[in-house]
């Protein structure tokens, strides 16, 4: 596929004030993402590993918080719904999402269960190694009854819906059907950054965004060309009921599988990868916000393709901004 011209990014361009208008409902898994930033001098006399001299400590939201986070940068407006703990980690998310203004009338504390909390450490821009602190078990029956119950309000307010599953407990199969049938009725697209332990349960979802690996195991089959792609997509939509599939193949781009359409190969427009960390929540985010602004699927599947771009150039869980992508945009892209 050839590589969009300057004159369809000027025109897509013209959309991005539009963003502000989006509602968008998320639901999923909420988690704090921590970075410890450091560096390594000497390897220990304890064992053969680096110490890491620590120089600074940030603290940012992630998983469906992360998707939040991405779509207020983008200017849309959040309801959210997920599950913290009633813990120092869960009351950092909350104060954090309150003040950027998120509605979290869907968000439950839920004692006795951890906030979910991955800590990263790393030296001269490296990665060394993760810590993740989190239980993977379900969430308790009162604590999906109070979503659902927040979902069933919040739907009819809302453009479209963001599911953000990180496999942490939130979303199943008794959380999906008891608010997918509502949001279809009223005629909201759901959209689903999947994981496979929970596939069975996003049937009556419209479009899912797996990555090329995902994709392969979703369809038993190798996935690495374009025609490979195309047939997993093809699969994929039949098993599920989907109307459409967008597979992110990292340096490869997007490709874009739609019912009774070509498929459509988007090329990657990184130019510079410093970080994967957070880029499907980027591409889930722009193309929610593209699509609930207006947008056609392609051109908002243009549009999340150019903020994975611009995503993965960035150190850490990182959001991209409506700005960054209007110069984006405005450069015929990065």
């Amino acid at each position: 596929m050839q590589r969009n011209d300057r004159k369809d990014y000027r025109k897509m361009e013209g959309w991005l004030e539009r963003f502000s208008r989006a509602r968008l409902l998320v639901v999923g898994d909420l988690m704090r993402d921590i970075f410890i930033w450091g560096k390594v001098k000497r390897i220990s006399p304890e064992a053969p590993v680096p110490v890491v001299e620590v120089e600074k400590e940030t603290a940012m939201l992630g998983g469906a918080a992360n998707v939040v986070h991405n779509l207020i940068a983008l200017g849309a407006k959040i309801h959210l719904a997920g599950v913290v703990g009633d813990d120092a980690a869960g009351e950092a998310i909350i104060r954090q999402l309150r003040e950027k203004g998120v509605e979290i009338q869907g968000v439950v504390i839920e004692p006795g269960r951890p906030t979910t909390v991955k800590t990263r450490i790393i030296a001269h821009g490296q990665q060394i190694v993760r810590v993740d602190r989190e239980v993977r078990k379900p969430i308790g029956k009162e604590s999906r009854s109070r979503m659902l119950k927040a979902l069933k309000e919040l739907l009819p307010e809302t453009d479209l819906v963001l599911i953000s599953d990180y496999a942490k407990g939130v979303i199943s199969p008794e959380l999906n059907r008891g608010f997918f049938p509502l949001a279809k009725k009223l005629g909201k697209k759901i959209l689903i950054d999947p994981k496979l332990v929970n596939l069975s349960s996003y049937r009556g979802g419209s479009i899912i965004t797996p990555n090329h690996l995902e994709a392969g195991q979703i369809a038993r089959l190798e996935v690495e060309t374009d025609a490979q792609v195309e047939k997993a997509g093809k699969i994929i939509m039949e098993e599920l009921g989907m109307e459409a599939v967008l597979i992110t193949r990292g340096e490869h781009g997007i490709s874009l599988i739609e019912k009774s359409k070509p498929a459509r190969h988007i090329p990657t427009e990184a130019r510079e990868v410093y970080d994967v960390t957070g880029a499907g929540d980027t591409v889930l985010s722009a193309l929610g916000v593209g699509l609930a602004a207006g947008l056609d699927l392609y051109a908002a599947t243009v549009i999340a393709n150019l903020a994975a771009g611009i995503g993965v150039s960035k150190l850490g869980t990182s959001v991209v901004s409506r700005d960054e992508l209007r110069q984006a945009l405005q450069n015929g892209g990065l």
